[in-house]
């Protein structure tokens, strides 16, 4: 005969007054960092007790009960309710629900306190956004949903931002088919049909890290940072219907415009507005574009502009202000640092004398009838203006100018030719196709030409910048080649053309135009031009009187114009051969080490416009392995070649990395990369990939 099954009898529930129950030394809960008794108690005191506590009797030496309780499991609500009492908002004699164990029960005091807090699971995130969702759409506000469940308003937001979510991938979600990382990574979208096709795509790669999925659903839209965005102003993309897509649970520098289109045409249109409002000034022509390449005008003449006097008003408007400058300083001479309005008020009046004194320009309304202004984006987004260019055909001929340029015809040198040569190409840059490197999975061929060009146009530029900050180096190389030319008739192959003919690069990059030493060389371009006079009899005068340091400042940065550091394609029937190109090369180099110049420290890094993009697989592969190790690599190697350009750009970041054509007079690493686990930051490391 079967046995009947013992039925289940439950321990009695009553409310017991406050001041009778203790806190058992049984209670396995002992650390109280984390336990955070204070938002509880503000639970409580808003919604009440939701959870009855769990209390034996506690007995005297006897045996019998002392009408004294103990709380085992329930430990953190003691707490939150005893502070309560303290802060009189409970009586101590209030009657608190518990559920009460019988003395002498065979479960343990222990087992009980242990089997609370171990038992219990945490709520699903998912289902904690549905219920915010739920709350949110029963009139709570996002701040009070925060303070209810005493939760930043910026948690709740990131709930909230999984409504953008597909409801097809919550599901998959919530059946543990999809990580929550994932999750989020979908949420930057607005667009479930755009998210499901993403989903669908990647489901059959062993690949679906959150950065993947980012990246594929921000693939066509622009940056938050990107120029043209600071120019057109993000509030005006928005009012004439633009969408931004934020990422709220990572820094996403903006977000991304998701309507490129709608982009251009407000910057376009801005662009037109601002070019009639300057070509009305009375210039004879205005260019514009998004920007031109770097030295663009160096066949422009440019006409000098008059600086509009400063008026009595202004005058004594900045000497107000220096006045009100000097008094500050004076006050805060020895203070360690100045107080946030104070320095707040410096930085007002600094900008307010540099207005003042940067001084605008006028022109000769007969001269601005033959010249003309271009009009781009500078790198910060705002409107770049350069004015007063007058084309070639607009200079007016001189029979002195024309004596003198045959002169110089005559007297030309192979390097001349080799700078004519540069200047032709100018002239042709527009048609100059890029020669694609073809895939090559097992091997390395060699660098496109043109890549070569661009990647030691960037380094010539560089090369000139850090020539014209070191006046010893530029004078011993001037000096070293004129003694070649003069003492060993050595006129070809030289690094340094001696007739310091400025040389051109009819090959660029998209990033010279915007590089660190492009800023820099043109600044003291602008520098020197600002001093220097202009009657030649003046000049030569102003030239004498100069002091020494001054005057070898100005030789190293007029010799730098002539530095020549470029791969050339040698032609056939062109008029540079090999060897002129080999000992060109060679020469840089050796005055790239007397320079100890680094292009890293120059601001060169290698991207997916200058690098990554115009080489192949390989080569991307290639660089990867020598920055940060052979792990790093392989696990980009399954990817495309775009996404996998895209991924080595960000792990070469900071890394140091140079291809081959900027090696050359770098000094060696004192410690080269060995080890491939060390050599990577944490942030870019291969494990963070993964676990990204």
């Amino acid at each position: 005969m079967a046995s009947a099954i013992q039925k289940i009898t439950f321990s009695s529930s009553r409310d017991i007054p406050f001041n009778r129950l203790v806190l058992s030394q049984s209670n396995v809960r002992r650390l109280k960092a984390g336990q955070s008794i204070d938002e509880l108690a503000a639970d409580i005191a808003r919604r009440g007790l939701l959870q009855s506590l769990n209390v034996r009797p506690v007995l005297d030496a006897d045996g019998a009960e002392t009408g004294t309780f103990e709380v085992p499991a329930g430990g953190r609500r003691f707490r939150a309710l005893e502070l309560l009492v303290k802060q009189k908002k409970l009586n101590k004699t209030a009657p608190i629900p518990c559920v009460v164990r019988e003395a002498g029960s065979p479960i343990l005091a222990e087992d009980d306190s242990l089997a609370e807090n171990v038992q219990r699971v945490s709520l699903h995130p998912l289902d904690q956004f549905r219920a915010f969702r739920t709350l949110l759409e029963k009139g709570l506000s996002e701040e009070e949903i925060a303070a209810a469940f005493f939760v930043p308003v910026t948690v709740v937001r990131q709930r909230l931002r999984l409504m953008t979510v597909s409801e097809k991938l919550l599901a998959v979600y919530g059946e543990d088919g999809m990580r929550l990382d994932q999750v989020i990574a979908f949420s930057i979208s607005d667009d479930p049909a755009r998210q499901e096709q993403i989903w669908e795509i990647l489901s059959g790669s062993h690949n679906r890290e959150p950065y993947l999925i980012r990246r594929m659903l921000t693939e066509k839209t622009v940056r938050a940072s990107d120029v043209r965005v600071r120019f057109v102003g993000l509030d005006a993309y928005v009012a004439a219907g633009g969408h931004v897509m934020r990422d709220l649970f990572e820094a996403d520098d903006g977000g991304w415009l998701n309507d490129p289109a709608l982009l251009d045409r407000l910057v376009m249109d801005r662009l037109e507005t601002a070019t009639a409002e300057i070509r009305a000034e009375g210039w004879k022509w205005v260019e514009t574009a998004l920007s031109f390449p770097w030295g663009h005008t160096r066949t422009f003449n440019a006409i000098e502009g008059r600086p509009v006097a400063i008026t009595e008003d202004e005058l004594a408007r900045l000497e107000a202000l220096r006045v009100e400058q000097e008094a500050i300083e004076a006050d805060y001479a020895q203070a360690d640092e100045l107080p946030d309005a104070v320095d707040a008020r410096l930085g007002e009046i600094e900008q307010a004398i540099e207005a003042l004194e940067t001084r605008p320009v006028t022109y000769d309304p007969a001269e601005m009838a033959r010249a003309g202004a271009f009009v781009s984006l500078d790198n910060d987004g705002t409107l770049l203006v350069a004015r007063g260019f007058v084309r070639p055909e607009d200079i007016p001929t001189d029979p002195d100018d024309d004596e003198a340029s045959a002169d110089v015809g005559a007297g030309e040198t192979d390097d001349d030719a080799d700078s004519e040569a540069s200047g032709a190409g100018a002239v042709s840059s527009q048609v100059v196709t890029e020669e694609d490197e073809p895939e090559d999975e097992d091997g390395l061929k060699p660098l496109p030409d043109r890549l070569v060009t661009e990647l030691t146009a960037w380094r010539t530029l560089a090369l000139r910048d850090a020539f014209a900050s070191n006046p010893h180096v530029a004078l011993t190389e001037f000096l070293h080649t004129l003694c070649l030319v003069l003492f060993h008739d050595m006129y070809d192959g030289a690094c340094l053309q001696v007739s310091v003919r400025a040389v051109s690069f009819p090959v660029q990059g998209p990033d010279l135009a915007g590089s660190i030493p492009a800023h820099q060389v043109q600044a003291r371009d602008e520098a020197w031009k600002a001093d220097l006079p202009t009657g030649k009899d003046v000049l030569w005068i102003w030239l004498d009187r100069l002091d020494n340091d001054s005057r070898l400042a100005l030789l190293a940065h007029c010799l730098s114009q002539g530095v020549n550091a470029l791969y050339e394609k040698v032609h056939p029937y062109g008029a540079v051969s090999p060897q002129t190109i080999e000992r060109r090369i060679a020469r840089a180099d050796r005055l790239a080490m007397a320079l100890r110049f680094d292009p890293v420290e120059a601001g060169w890094t290698p991207t997916i416009d200058n690098y990554l993009g115009r080489v192949t697989k390989a080569r991307i592969l290639q660089a990867v392995r020598e920055a940060r190790g052979e792990q790093a690599a392989q696990m980009i190697a399954h990817l495309k070649k775009p996404d996998m350009a895209r991924e080595a750009e960000r792990l070469l970041e900071g890394s140091g990395w140079l291809p081959e054509a900027l090696r050359a007079g770098v000094p060696a690493p004192v410690d080269p990369v060995a080890d491939e686990h060390a050599s990577a930051p944490a942030s870019d490391s291969p494990s963070a990939i993964a676990a990204e």
